[in-house]
C-alpha cells in the first residue's frame, strides 16, 4: 500500500515537473525596442515616451497572464538624441538582439534614416512623432500613430489665418519633418487667401542666428513699409534651438512687434521655459504651438497612466507620448494573436493595421490610412505664461 502511495507521489511529481518544463518551453518571449531622444533635442517627448513604454509593458504582461497567453514582452530602449546616425546604430543593434518591432524614433529625419534597414530586415516600426508627408509610403514597414504634417499644417494655418494674420513669413530647421510642416502651412495659408514668404531653411547645427535674423528683419520692415498696419506673423518649425533664436531676437524690438507661431517640435520644451529671456520673448509675441490633442471622450485609464508618467518625469504627458502606450498594445495584441512567432512579415503588417483600426486607446481611435499613418486628429494649442515668476506651458485654445 505504502509503495502504491509512493509511486503515485512520484508520478504526480513527475507530471508537475513536466508541466512546468512544458510551460517554460511554450512561453514566447518578445522584446520591443524603443528609439527615443532622452538627452538631446525634444527630450521632453523622449523621456515621457520611455515611461509610457515601460508602463505599457507592465500592463500588457499582466493582461497576458490573466488571459492565459503564452506571450511575454520586454523592452530595450535606446537614446538617439534625434541623431540620425545614432538611430541607425540603434536599429542595427536591435536586430542583433532579435528585436523585430520598434516604437519610435520620434523625428522624421531619424525615421527616414532607418526606413530602408527596417524594410530590408522586416522590422515593424511605429513612430509616435514623425509627421513628414514624404514618409507616407504604402506597403513599407513604417507606421505612424500621430497625424501627419498635412493634418497639422492645415489646422495651424487655419488657426493663424483666423487670428487675423494675412501675411506669414515662414522659417524651418533643415530636416524633413519641420520642412514638411513649413510646406504644409505655406500651402494651406496661401489657399485661404493669405500671402507667404518662405525663407531658406537653417542648418541643424546652427548656434548663431544673426544672419537669419538680419534677413528676417529686412522682410518685416519691407512688409510694414508697404502694407502699414496689416497684420503679419512669423511661423517657425523647429526643435529646442528656438530658445537660442528667441534670445538673439529679443535684443531688437522689431522681432517682438509681430506674432510668432511654431510647430509641434517645440511643445513642452524645457529648453524654452527654463530660459527666462526666451520665455519672455515668447510671451511678448504671443507665441503658441500645436500639440496632437486627446479625444473629448476621455479613456477611463487616462488619469492613471498620465499620473504614473508624470510621477517619473515631472511633466504631464501629451498625446504624442501617450500614443507610445497605445502603439505598444497594438504591437502586443498583433503578435500574441498568432499561435507562434515569428510569422510572415506581410501578414504581420496586415494584422497590425487591422488591430490598429479597431483599437480605441488612450489617444482615442487609432485609424490608419493606406500608408499606415494616423488619418484623423485634433490639436491643442499651447503658449507660455508667467505664474509667480515661473514660466510655464499653458493650454490657450483647441482646434476640433
Amino acid at each position: 500500500m505504502r509503495n502504491n502511495y509512493f509511486l503515485t507521489f512520484l508520478l504526480m511529481l513527475f507530471s508537475f515537473i513536466s508541466c512546468k518544463k512544458e510551460a517554460s518551453v511554450s512561453q514566447i518571449n518578445i522584446s520591443i525596442g524603443g528609439l527615443f531622444s532622452l538627452t538631446g533635442n525634444w527630450s521632453s517627448l523622449g523621456l515621457a515616451s520611455q515611461e509610457a513604454m515601460n508602463l505599457a509593458i507592465a500592463d500588457i504582461n499582466s493582461y497576458m497572464i490573466q488571459t492565459g497567453s503564452s506571450y511575454r514582452f520586454s523592452t530595450v530602449i535606446y537614446d538617439t538624441k534625434l541623431d540620425t546616425l545614432l538611430a541607425q546604430a540603434a536599429i542595427q543593434n536591435a536586430l542583433t538582439k532579435n528585436i523585430h518591432a520598434l516604437v519610435g524614433p520620434q523625428s522624421s529625419a531619424e525615421l527616414s534614416a532607418i526606413r530602408n534597414f527596417a524594410n530590408t530586415n522586416k522590422i515593424l516600426v511605429v513612430s509616435q512623432g514623425s509627421t513628414a508627408s514624404s514618409l507616407a509610403i504604402v506597403g513599407d514597414a513604417i507606421f505612424r500613430f500621430c497625424p501627419g504634417d498635412s493634418v497639422e499644417g492645415n489646422a495651424m494655418a487655419q488657426t493663424i489665418y483666423n487670428s487675423g494674420i494675412r501675411h506669414l513669413i515662414t522659417l524651418s530647421r533643415s530636416d524633413i519633418g519641420n520642412l514638411g510642416l513649413q510646406s504644409s502651412v505655406d500651402r494651406t495659408f496661401s489657399g485661404l487667401g493669405g500671402t507667404v514668404e518662405a525663407m531658406a531653411p537653417y542648418s541643424e547645427n546652427i548656434s548663431d542666428f544673426s544672419a537669419i535674423l538680419s534677413t528676417l528683419k529686412g522682410r518685416i520692415q519691407q512688409w510694414t513699409l508697404s502694407n502699414g498696419a496689416t497684420p503679419m506673423g512669423i511661423y517657425l518649425a523647429s526643435f529646442d534651438e528656438c530658445a537660442v533664436l528667441f534670445v538673439q531676437a529679443s535684443t531688437d524690438p522689431i522681432f517682438s512687434s509681430v506674432k510668432w507661431f511654431g510647430g509641434d517640435g517645440v511643445v513642452f520644451s524645457n529648453a524654452l521655459i527654463s530660459n527666462s529671456v526666451a520665455s519672455s520673448f515668447a510671451l511678448t509675441t504671443q507665441f503658441f504651438v500645436p500639440n496632437f490633442g486627446l479625444p473629448q471622450q476621455v479613456n477611463p485609464n487616462l488619469a492613471r497612466i498620465a499620473a504614473s508618467i508624470k510621477s517619473k518625469t515631472g511633466t504631464d504627458p501629451d498625446a504624442y507620448a501617450l500614443s507610445v502606450y497605445d502603439a505598444m498594445w497594438v504591437i502586443a495584441l498583433t503578435e500574441s494573436s498568432f499561435p507562434k512567432y515569428p510569422v510572415d512579415f506581410a501578414t504581420l503588417k496586415s494584422v497590425f493595421q487591422s488591430q490598429a483600426d479597431r483599437y480605441y486607446g488612450i489617444t482615442g481611435p487609432v485609424i490608419l490610412n493606406a500608408a499606415g499613418d494616423r488619418s484623423i486628429g485634433s490639436f491643442d494649442y499651447w503658449g507660455i505664461v508667467n505664474l509667480g515668476g515661473t514660466y510655464q506651458w499653458k493650454l490657450v485654445s483647441r482646434s476640433r
